[in-house]
């Protein structure tokens, strides 16, 4: 797969094949890269329940997925919303691995062409994609770490207006809520103040929107930071 003209002629093959299948309500399947990639997939996943470690399924996941990137770029270039089992599988499994940002780029297609996901996924792909983030993003916050809140701006953006449990969407407001009030120090003196409370309105927004959601979402102290430091920096005169 290091070989650049195998990938080339690989991602070329997968956009081909993608932009011949028009529609949600057709499938990719008889196609021979994806029946290729189909068959790699399942092999690879015999290879993961083997692993009962869940940071080494992830590991393993992050040696496997290189190995698609060709594959799943031709489909995101050229296709047209045929039902792929191998891209929505591959979404998934690049969140499992870390790789938010090249799971949202899936997740961008899936949910403009509203594919459906797996029947072993429970889960909607709103559902899934708001969670699987806010999750992550939430226990890096509450480890004293912090999350990409461009990512998570993104995912709001791409998965936040998907029909999907309320527990599920506060999540994701608690940690875009939690995101913008860790740019603000207690003890901030940034003299450019209209920043210091835009990113503050923008924490109370998301964090009041996650209590409503769910009153035990956690996010109640936060709240109270963000409001007395919101009368600390007063609203800026226009």
């Amino acid at each position: 797969m290091t070989n650049p003209c195998r990938r080339h002629f690989q991602r070329v093959t997968a956009a081909v094949a993608a932009a011949a299948v028009a529609g949600p309500a057709m499938t990719m399947e008889g196609s021979t890269v994806y029946e290729l990639h189909l068959a790699k997939l399942q092999q690879d996943y015999l290879r993961l329940k083997n692993v009962q470690s869940t940071e080494g399924k992830a590991e393993l996941k992050r040696q496997l997925l290189p190995e698609y990137v060709p594959y799943v770029e031709g489909v995101l270039a050229e296709g047209k919303g045929a039902q792929d089992q191998v891209l929505t599988t591959l979404m998934v499994w690049r969140m499992d691995a870390g790789d938010f940002a090249g799971a949202l780029d899936i997740a961008e297609y899936v949910i403009n062409y509203a594919l459906l996901m797996p029947d072993r996924f429970e889960r909607t792909t709103g559902t899934i994609v708001a969670e699987e983030i806010a999750e992550v993003a939430l226990k890096v916050q509450k480890a004293g770490g912090t999350f990409d809140l461009d990512l998570l701006l993104r995912t709001e953006q791409i998965a936040g207006e998907q029909d999907m449990p309320d527990q599920a969407k506060a999540k994701l407001h608690l940690a875009l809520g939690k995101a913008f009030a860790e740019k603000v120090a207690d003890d901030d003196t940034s003299e450019n103040q209209v920043i210091v409370f835009g990113y503050l309105d923008s924490a109370k927004k998301h964090l009041a929107r996650a209590i409503e959601l769910n009153t035990s979402c956690g996010g109640k102290k936060d709240l109270e930071r963000v409001e007395r430091l919101l009368k600390k920096h007063a609203a800026p005169s226009s």
